[in-house]
């Protein structure tokens, strides 16, 4: 089989400030920006991988969510335990030093686990946990 990522999604609640974060701060480049009944769906990725997409959706976009389930939604990503992703470094020290200069709210600065990586974590404006991990 021949199956790749193509895309991962993250809910974002404030376009403009999850394009600065994943833009300014990560530095990954803007591939789609499109508005439709007044939300906005960004799609973002490294610009050396092409096919690799993080698409930041307005959670109210989902289909069939009921008030209550959006509500509970909010509330989660508020406390930043909605969603999350995580990304690769071979620079995992100087990435979260580029990151950390942007203001962006620091969860662990670059640690070595106890099961074998090293890794540091931010969440984005929204709250979404954005781990990266040091690589080869």
């Amino acid at each position: 089989m021949d199956i790749t990522i193509h895309s991962s999604f993250l809910p974002q609640n404030d376009p403009d400030a999850a394009l600065a974060f994943y833009r300014d701060a990560l530095g990954f480049e803007v591939r789609k920006d499109v508005g439709y009944n007044g939300m906005r769906w960004i799609t973002v990725g490294p610009a050396d991988q092409p096919g690799t997409n993080i698409v930041l959706y307005p959670p109210q976009a989902s289909p069939g969510i009921t008030d209550d389930e959006r509500r509970t939604v909010e509330e989660m990503m508020a406390k930043g335990t909605y969603s999350s992703i995580l990304l690769a470094s071979k620079d995992v020290d100087g990435t979260f030093e580029r990151i950390q200069a942007t203001d962006a709210e620091v969860v662990q600065e670059p640690t070595d686990q106890p099961y074998g990586v090293r890794d540091c974590a931010f969440r984005d404006p929204a709250g979404n946990m954005v781990r990266i991990q040091q690589v080869a």
